[in-house]
């Protein structure tokens, strides 16, 4: 199931996100840029040890990623181009910075899609698993964030899509796609 909006071509998809026929994939990794599990587990397979070395040269260069950055690799055996590395935050209730992280890995992320002239980008749902963010405080992040992007920013990718896990996320992704885009857009 895809829903989309007009903003510039936003799309919201259940699915596989190493599968996405788009020029990068944004990763939800840790600090240390070592592989994990979920979303970082599945694009490390699937992208292969291309992604792998990226990732030493990066921790060897700069030490890993902070929470909210991001960083960018090439997409290996991935039908995308390039990934990009992005860190979100631990949930420790909401008021440890954790929305103002969240934001920063989607803003930071679409920074250097738009530096790197990628067209086309796919995220997963950021922090919502391992980290513990709950799901639908995290989708209306990050989808508020992405509005945010596009609006201050006259350079973003062409084409912008979540790929959502399973039916849960998606939904909550709907819900909250409905409340930041669609519901401004029919009182303007």
């Amino acid at each position: 199931m895809t829903t989309q909006t007009s903003e510039p071509d936003l799309s919201l998809t259940q699915g596989d996100i190493t599968k996405a026929q788009v020029d990068a994939i944004v990763n939800a990794a840790n600090s240390e840029l070592i592989g994990g599990g979920g979303v970082d587990g599945a694009i490390r397979r699937a992208g292969g040890d291309e992604i792998e070395q990226a990732c030493g040269e990066i921790r060897r260069r700069e030490g890993g990623c902070p929470t909210g950055k991001a960083v960018i690799t090439p997409g290996g055996n991935l039908h995308a181009k390039y990934v990009i590395h992005t860190v979100g935050p631990v949930w420790e209730g909401g008021n440890s910075g954790e929305p103002e992280l969240l934001a920063s890995c989607y803003q930071e992320s679409l920074r250097l899609a738009a530096d790197n002239s990628i067209q086309s980008i796919a995220f997963p749902s950021i922090s919502t698993g391992i980290y513990g963010y709950p799901i639908e405080k995290a989708a209306v992040v990050a989808l508020t964030a992405v509005k945010d992007f596009i609006k201050e920013n006259n350079v973003a990718p062409k084409k912008i899509q979540f790929v959502l896990f399973d039916e849960a996320t998606h939904k909550h992704y709907m819900d909250a796609l409905s409340a930041v885009f669609l519901k401004s857009e029919t009182t303007h």
